[in-house]
């Protein structure tokens, strides 16, 4: 059996460029309410960037913790084309991916 965060892994492996989902997103999709968890699996997310822990963002697309940085992060949504400003996705609503 696959531990939580490999089940989480393989469930962001799914979001493509250009779209982002949510830590809760993902642990609804794996039947659980552990948001929290994920976002500790993406801390320690040892296959990035093949699987994009960049894309995991917060509620209504604030953007949350990085190992590598905030800024890093915003830079590489930024690269795939996911707008940030102030911290928050920009057409949010459009570019979040429900899992």
């Amino acid at each position: 059996m696959k531990s939580f965060s490999e089940r989480c892994y393989e469930v962001l492996r799914k979001v493509p460029t250009g779209r982002v989902t949510t830590y809760g997103e993902i642990a609804r999709a794996l039947g659980s309410k552990g948001f929290r968890a994920v976002g500790m699996a993406m801390n320690r997310n040892p296959y990035a960037p093949e699987v994009p822990c960049h894309r995991v963002v917060g509620v209504g697309g604030k953007i949350g913790g990085f190992a590598s940085g905030v800024d890093e992060k915003i830079r590489m949504l930024k690269s795939e084309g996911v707008d940030v400003v102030e911290g928050k996705v920009v057409n949010f609503d459009k570019v979040f991916m429900e899992l």
